[in-house]
């Protein structure tokens, strides 16, 4: 396992991004949730201009990125799109990056509880954050997901 990298937190929403980091995000979603993951999907769902967008940097590099929002007035606040740039894979930085959208969700939405829709095989990991399952498996655009909620600590 390689050294966790040296990384910055940034927090903003869609409309405060140039366009070039605009096209970095977007990108590195596109290459792993529709190239990587093989799922012909609309990645570019209308959502984001309503979410938080966090990103971990490390200089101008992109290394993991997730969206924080809340899909309606009534729901729970969601993290979503989690990924971690294929080049720094094996450091650590989906741990870090959950860590730190735990963190950015509960100064968002303080004292509620946290959902995710997680694809099947990850249920561990999102458990480690204490993420519990609240569904049964379903399928999402081919790929067995499960949603999941953490309650308010």
């Amino acid at each position: 396992m390689k050294a966790l990298p040296a990384y910055t937190v940034d927090v903003r929403r869609l409309d405060r991004f140039s366009a070039i980091e605009l096209y970095d995000m977007l990108k590195m979603r596109v290459d792993v949730f529709v190239v990587e993951q093989q799922c012909a999907y609309p990645e570019l769902d209308g959502n984001d201009p309503e979410c938080l967008h966090l990103r971990l940097m490390n200089g101008p590099e992109l290394l993991a990125c997730a969206r924080l929002w809340r899909p309606q007035a009534d729901a729970n606040p969601r993290i979503g799109r989690v990924t971690v740039s294929p080049e720094h894979r094996g450091k650590r930085l989906g741990e870090a990056l959950m860590r730190e959208a735990i963190c950015e969700c509960e100064k968002a939405y303080p004292d509620e509880p946290i959902e995710l829709s997680a694809q099947a095989h990850l249920q561990r990991f999102y458990g480690s954050f204490g993420f519990r399952p609240i569904s049964d498996e379903y399928l999402e655009d081919g790929i067995p997901h499960v949603d999941m909620l953490r309650d308010q600590r």
